[in-house]
């Protein structure tokens, strides 16, 4: 019997998601040797099937980090800059604004508050990067099919039936990840009953650079900004509600769909037009009960996930790339030990803790059905938000600036 060649390197980052294949260009383009496998292949155009049509936006305290990895560059031209937060109450009798209250990116620096891309298009820019980086080892259909670890290595058996010796591993392999349950690291999950729907619309009325998240009940309707679309202006779409909802419209005429959404809408900004399929996804909150295992740190969704409210998602985890990139480099010579993973541990987990526990405050109060409560919500958003110190406190806080 031939026994398993064992390769090695660096880091080996399972997952090859926006997270993980972001991951690869910033260790790469930081001098490691990088393999990074994911079992399915990336889908990088708006209309083949399986494409991701949400989007993210990069909120500024995120830039860095890409631009270390040399992605900025590739992402800017394509992107559409978030200047103003717009919050409007719908949730009276009738479905129209009583409450609406602005977050301008002014009021804290010359800098939008971020930049909207979809992930189809962030995945098109990564690959292409990653093909200018010789020390990145990219390998789309190939899992992660075991795990042995030890003080000075993990090794990582692969669906090919190779076998990789990494000094450390990054588990960015989503939220059911097998690195993760490999190790037994626990999670904490909350469920809400809810979907989300994206998609995305052009309007006649132009956004403005303006993102606007309407309340009224089962979740929040959400428009953001994207480049035009055809010379029309454009913008993404999330719409979180009961699932039983969700499921109904996704079978819906188009016409019938369209009526639904308009009057979601509040006609912000005027007749809308889809201008692609829908996608839907079940809304979870949930944290790993640590970070860290022997030779492998956990980032991304494989240690939080989060309903898709105030752009935490993708810059939660660009954060843990951040704090993981700048230990690494600290440890060139012992990259992987317990001492560095430790301190990822202390560097993340509290904050991910806790603004995992604000969306899902936020989140509740966005699902409220009932008249009274939601009249509650809508005196409580015009009082809070009415505070300019508040208000600025909690944009400072909402884009992880002190």
């Amino acid at each position: 019997m031939t026994a398993t060649r064992i390769e090695t390197t660096d880091i080996l980052i399972s997952g090859g998601g926006v997270a993980g294949l972001t991951a690869a260009c910033a260790f790469g383009a930081a001098g490691f040797r990088v393999i990074c496998v994911d079992p399915a292949p990336p889908v990088t155009e708006e209309a083949a099937a399986g494409s991701d049509l949400r989007t993210t936006a990069i909120l500024h305290p995120s830039v860095p980090v890409l631009e270390s990895a040399g992605l900025w560059p590739r992402l800017l031209p394509h992107a559409a800059p978030l200047q103003i937060m717009r919050i409007v109450d719908a949730g009276g009798v009738e479905a129209e604004p009583r409450v609406v209250r602005d977050f301008d990116a002014a009021d804290l620096s010359d800098l939008p508050f971020g930049w909207n891309l979809p992930n189809w298009l962030l995945r098109r820019e990564m690959l292409a990067r990653i093909a200018d980086l010789p020390n990145v080892d990219f390998r789309p259909g190939t899992a992660t099919t075991g795990l042995l670890t030890r003080e000075t290595e993990a090794r990582v058996r692969l669906s090919d039936g190779g076998m990789v010796a990494a000094r450390l591993l990054v588990a960015a392999d989503g939220r059911d990840s097998f690195i993760r349950r490999a190790l037994g690291i626990g999670v904490k999950t909350r469920r809400y009953g809810q979907k989300a729907l994206a998609f995305a619309v052009t309007h006649p009325i132009p956004h403005q650079n303006v993102s606007t998240e309407i309340h009224r009940s089962g979740g929040p309707f959400t428009f953001v900004p994207l480049p035009d679309r055809n010379g029309k202006p454009c913008s993404a779409v999330v719409w979180m509600d009961d699932a039983a909802e969700v499921d109904r419209r996704m079978t819906m005429p188009t016409a019938d769909f369209t009526a639904e959404m308009q009057a979601r809408s509040c006609n912000l900004l005027g007749p809308l037009t889809l201008a692609t399929r829908l996608t839907a996804w079940p809304i979870i909150a949930q944290t790993a009960d640590r970070m860290v295992g022997e030779r492998v740190a956990l980032m991304a969704e494989a240690a939080h996930v989060m309903p898709p409210i105030g752009a935490q998602g993708l810059n939660m985890s660009l954060a843990d790339l951040t704090a993981l990139l700048r230990l690494a480099e600290d440890h060139r010579a012992t990259l992987g030990n317990a001492a560095m993973l430790a301190a990822y541990h202390r560097a993340r987990h509290l904050d991910v803790t806790t603004r995992v526990m604000g969306i899902d405050l936020l989140n509740r109060a966005s699902q409220i059905h009932a008249q009274p409560l939601r009249d509650l919500r809508a005196g409580a958003l015009d009082a809070l938000y009415s505070i300019a110190p508040v208000r600025r406190t909690l944009m400072r806080a909402g884009i992880g600036v002190r």
